[in-house]
């Protein structure tokens, strides 16, 4: 038999690490977008509110036809953890990250994102979603991975250190030093924090209803029908303007439609995905890269200067995250032959006890 060529013949890790990089590229851009979209003066109700209901139009359809044959019969129970799910993932998680980006600034944004994989790690480890061996190699592997990420995507942020490429930091000290009188650290703070509880959540509380109803564009589907009433029910208190909810120009359109089909319907989807392939720890842990991708997409498409910091911090990523890969194969090859032991071990002893009754029945 010919082997099969195309997507099909690729393992399943490394599908799953592609989907897990295209994921946090996606959420890079997004950084950039939302940034610009209340530049220009797009309102922070209006903006996830079209958001959601882009997604909605791309991935109803397809959730629909897709899984007629898969998606599991509805139930009131169902329909409630669909609406806590919103509620958490789309918004809480949309509407902080929203207010403390306004708040504060896109790279303190990212800085709280890293706080992700460690809250997710505390999150799945209480629930027992995730274990953890502190005594063995996979799990302290896992440990300090986490770590290790966590800490190169802070070193990223908080130390730039001399430019690669000559240059000076002026003309970026000038822009700092001019927002500092209309940014408001603590609400950015407080925000964030709330933004990155509600995610990490999301993800956690997520994986259990994967199991319950597998059908993971329904899934999506739902959580971002009753996450848009949920925004549309607090923009009925808020955002009374009719002018607020008017498109005025064809950037606002790219941006909002980027926020929808990439940030909303691609990503919630994808995530989905990786979660119930790798569970909710092992994505959260790809977190950290995402600095790494805006500080490359800033050099590339804006000009922004190479630092340093950020090299070193990369590599620190990537050292985090083979340990965390190494340890999530440790401890299946650990499973593993714990398994093939037990099976060996029962195979004897129905052997010994066969012979044995042969035996007694020879003797008889």
């Amino acid at each position: 038999m010919e082997p099969k060529s195309g997507i099909r013949s690729i393992p399943g890790k490394v599908k799953l690490l592609i989907a897990l990089l295209v994921l946090q590229l996606c959420y890079a851009g997004f950084h950039i977008v939302s940034r610009l979209a209340l530049n220009i003066g797009v309102s922070k109700i209006v903006y996830p509110v079209y958001r959601n209901i882009i997604a909605l139009l791309l991935l109803g359809p397809f959730a629909y036809f897709l899984e007629k044959k898969e998606r599991p019969p509805l139930t009131f129970s169902l329909l409630a953890q669909f609406c806590f799910l919103a509620l958490i993932g789309i918004t809480a998680n949309q509407g902080f990250y929203i207010l403390g980006l306004y708040y504060a600034s896109p790279t303190f944004a990212s800085a709280m994102q890293n706080s992700v994989p460690a809250i997710t790690f505390i999150m799945a480890s209480s629930l027992r979603l995730e274990r953890v061996h502190f005594m063995r190699r996979d799990g302290m592997a896992k440990i300090l991975g986490t770590l290790a990420s966590v800490g190169g995507a802070t070193i990223i942020t908080l130390y730039k250190g001399p430019p690669l490429l000559g240059g000076s930091n002026s003309s970026e000290e000038d822009m700092v030093a001019s927002q500092e009188n209309v940014l408001d650290w603590t609400w950015g703070c407080v925000y964030l924090f709330g933004h990155c509880l509600s995610w990490a959540g999301w993800m956690v509380l997520q994986a259990p209803v994967v199991k319950k109803y597998p059908a993971k564009l329904s899934l999506t589907s739902f959580t971002c029908f009753f996450g848009l009433i949920q925004f549309l029910a607090i923009a009925a208190f808020t955002e009374r303007d009719p002018k607020k909810w008017l498109i005025h120009s064809g950037e606002e359109i790219y941006l909002i439609l980027y926020a929808g089909i990439i940030s909303s319907g691609i990503v919630i989807s994808l995530q989905t995905w990786c979660i119930q392939k790798g569970g909710p720890v092992y994505v959260a842990t790809f977190q950290p890269v995402q600095t790494v991708l805006v500080a490359v997409m800033a050099f590339v498409v804006l000009g922004d200067q190479l630092y340093s910091g950020g090299i070193l911090g990369g590599l620190l990523i990537m050292v985090g995250l083979y340990l965390v890969l190494w340890g999530k194969n440790e401890e299946k090859r650990i499973v593993n032959q714990h398994n093939t032991e037990e099976t060996t071990l029962t195979k004897h002893l129905l052997a010994s006890n066969k012979e044995e009754s042969s035996a007694g029945a020879d003797n008889c």
